[in-house]
């Protein structure tokens, strides 16, 4: 754990991750108030990325939930691990035959049969996913249940018993509770409003586009390679660029794209030509680089 809010943004930039002073305030109070955290904001800012690089400032194990249209409790919580049970069966064939056969009715036998359940339905047979597997675990683990945003409400009002209590409920075996808490980081793109019931279980936490001067520093650290005036010229353009009305705006991992194929082509400065052979590594849509390309006059100068 964090001890304080220094000590958070010094650890997370030695994993490489530039964070300011609020993000860093966010998780240290999340860790002390044994809190999860909603984080979000654009695609591409580095949400996800703040999960990994706590976990491996801090020696957490790292368990992900990516999160999907259609995503339900088997796939996040637990699941039966039927094929084993049923060999099991098997096995057990001639032991479950003397033992029914004093029953002289079929009710009789699966009454008798019924009082045994709790054999198949045991640990043995639990397959835990990845919220399971956070509560059952022995040591500091992080959770990172991704883009929160694109599953269904019912997975959501699903969560709100593990986020308030870290504990579910499995019909079969009963409560289950942490031992140890996990640190519980969710993020969303904002496709969709999450309840008011999700975002009270959890510290709020929205990551925008950096300002220009924090996200030079990003690009300095991660592509060590690139001049400190290609660095310069580069930001500022990426800056102009989400300033115009584009169907999707550069994320800073397309800048640290950008940045790195133009070290690669041995550019020290940012000309017009370079530029425009290279806008489609951080526009994913045709129209936003023709946009550009019309306002290149406004882009690119320096």
């Amino acid at each position: 754990m964090f001890q304080s809010v220094d000590q958070a943004i010094a650890s997370l930039e030695k994993e490489k991750y530039i964070c300011s002073k609020e993000i860093a305030t966010t998780v240290y109070l999340a860790m002390k108030m044994e809190k999860p955290i909603l984080v979000e904001g654009p695609a591409g800012v580095g949400k996800t990325e703040l999960g990994k690089v706590i976990a491996s400032s801090l020696g957490m194990d790292l368990l992900r939930l990516q999160c999907y249209e259609g995503l339900d409790e088997a796939k996040a919580l637990y699941e039966w691990e039927y094929a084993k049970q049923l060999l099991y069966t098997q096995i057990l064939k001639d032991m479950l035959g003397s033992m029914l056969s004093n029953e002289k009715t079929l009710a009789d036998a699966v009454k008798k049969l019924s009082g045994e359940e709790d054999v198949f339905f045991s640990d043995k047979f639990l397959l835990p996913r990845p919220i399971l597997m956070s509560i059952m675990s022995k040591k500091p683990t992080l959770l990172l249940i991704d883009e929160i945003d694109k599953s269904d409400s019912e997975f959501e009002a699903f969560l709100l018993e593990f986020l308030s209590d870290f504990q579910v409920s499995i019909p079969e075996i009963g409560t289950v509770r942490a031992a140890i808490k996990p640190f519980v980081l969710l993020t969303s793109n904002n496709a969709r409003e999450m309840s008011d019931a999700l975002k009270r279980r959890c510290l709020h936490l929205y990551i925008d586009y950096p300002s220009q001067e924090l996200e030079e520093k990003i690009v300095t650290l991660k592509v060590p390679e690139c001049s400190s005036h290609l660095v310069r010229e580069l930001v500022k353009s990426v800056h102009a660029i989400r300033a115009l009305q584009l169907k999707k705006e550069p994320s800073i991992s397309e800048t640290l794209d950008w940045a790195k194929a133009l070290a690669i082509l041995g550019r020290d400065v940012l000309d017009a030509e370079t530029a425009m052979d290279t806008l489609n590594l951080i526009l994913k849509y045709e129209k936003d680089i023709e946009l550009v390309k019309k306002n290149a006059g406004k882009v690119f100068v320096h």
